[in-house]
């Protein structure tokens, strides 16, 4: 993890910061030194505010629902295997960063991974993938080509690329190239690289408006984890009282890292997985977001808490299903929402979908709709929706 240099106060202490930072990405240390430099941090930069409070796109509301995408790389050296990616200078990270629209408001980071949790959602940084989530109006599919390039400096390819996202609040407010799923689909066709020549996209229906969109490359020789598999969970009409505790007080005196925490402790996120390390970040007035790391394993947070357009998200990696399902009733007693779709994507022939709804039945939810397809370099993507019974 290296911070956000453009706000450090002047070259030397960059250096120094880039050094510690060469040095801790083998040094166990080095979780002391991320909690050590964002309390520095605190001092030394401005609190960020989200966005959206200045976002013409986004007057009727803020668009909760996250663009995701999820790049793997590989190459033939087994040093750049090591460190890869996280040797990538993080000033052309910021720069692209800067191009979809966000920036990086703190981070933490242990020896197999970088995690930032962004203003507008998140990114993860291995040594040979990337995923980046963002919400609002971000361009995120602007990402990819440059990251693509800047990993060829460190002698990695691009050999699979794997796009997903809900059915967006507000699609007028998007601009290009998100203003469709068949523009989604022409950009990406026009700027991935000619060997992921093996490609798919398909729209997961529900019997309500909300879909899930998914967009798979590869290259011939692509081979994902068939050891995890992936879970989002996307809330709506999330219960007003408990929206409330991701509303900050009025001139609480606090920063963002400091009010993020407390949020993590009241709602009882932090019991989601209590073996990850937690980086929050609370904005001003409202929202919310947390990454967690946990060995190689990370898990992400957002919410936007406003009433009328309520959102929180969930995601993280598993490789036990019961593991999974405790976890998913946890954040729905957090949040309440009235409706909320669960996408898991897996090998094939691991049904990890089983369960779910029998775990959220007694929450309240009852099953909609379930759809299903095989993509290449995913396996088998699941897309179940779910709303409360009526009273």
């Amino acid at each position: 993890m290296i911070p956000h240099l453009s706000l450090l106060p002047n070259p030397l202490t960059i250096n120094i910061f880039v050094y510690i930072y060469s040095l801790s990405c083998t040094n166990p240390s080095h979780l002391n030194f991320t909690q050590f430099f964002f309390k520095v941090q605190n001092t030394l930069i401005l609190d960020h505010r989200r966005k959206r409070q200045f976002d013409p796109m986004a007057v009727s509301g803020f668009e909760g629902f996250e663009k995701r995408v999820e790049l793997r790389f590989s190459g033939d050296d087994p040093t750049a295997g090591e460190k890869g990616l996280r040797l990538i200078d993080f000033s052309k990270i910021e720069k692209v960063l800067h191009a979809v629209q966000c920036t990086v408001v703190s981070a933490v980071g242990n020896t197999r991974f970088d995690a930032y949790v962004l203003s507008e959602s998140s990114l993860f940084v291995y040594p040979t993938k990337i995923i980046i989530k963002t919400c609002g109006t971000t361009q995120l599919l602007k990402s990819i080509r440059p990251l693509a390039d800047h990993a060829a400096t460190v002698g990695l390819t691009l050999c699979g690329c794997r796009y997903t996202r809900g059915s967006f609040i507000f699609p007028l407010a998007q601009p290009h190239p998100h203003t469709s799923f068949n523009d989604e689909i022409l950009y990406l066709e026009q700027n991935l690289p000619n060997n992921l020549s093996i490609k798919k996209a398909a729209v997961l229906k529900s019997k309500s408006s909300h879909k899930w969109h998914v967009f798979t490359a590869c290259d011939d020789a692509a081979d994902y984890d068939s050891g995890l598999f992936t879970v989002e969970i996307c809330m709506t009409e999330l219960d007003r009282a408990l929206a409330r505790n991701f509303f900050r007080r009025f001139k609480d005196g606090k920063t963002g890292d400091s009010a993020g925490s407390e949020m993590t402790d009241v709602t009882g996120l932090r019991s989601v997985n209590r073996h990850a390390l937690v980086c929050d970040y609370a904005f001003d007035p409202c929202g919310y977001s947390m990454n967690g790391v946990d060995g190689a394993r990370y898990s992400t947070v957002h919410v936007t808490p406003e009433d009328g357009f309520s959102y929180a998200s969930f995601e993280s990696v598993y490789v036990d299903r019961e593991e999974f399902i405790e976890a998913l009733q946890k954040v729905v007693k957090v949040f309440r929402p009235a409706a909320l779709s669960v996408s898991t994507t897996c090998a094939a022939g691991w049904e990890v979908w089983r369960g779910v709804a029998k775990a959220l039945e007694p929450l309240g939810l009852r099953v909609r709709s379930r759809a299903a397809d095989e993509f290449p370099d995913a396996g088998t993507i699941v897309f179940q929706t779910f709303a409360a019974r009526r009273k």
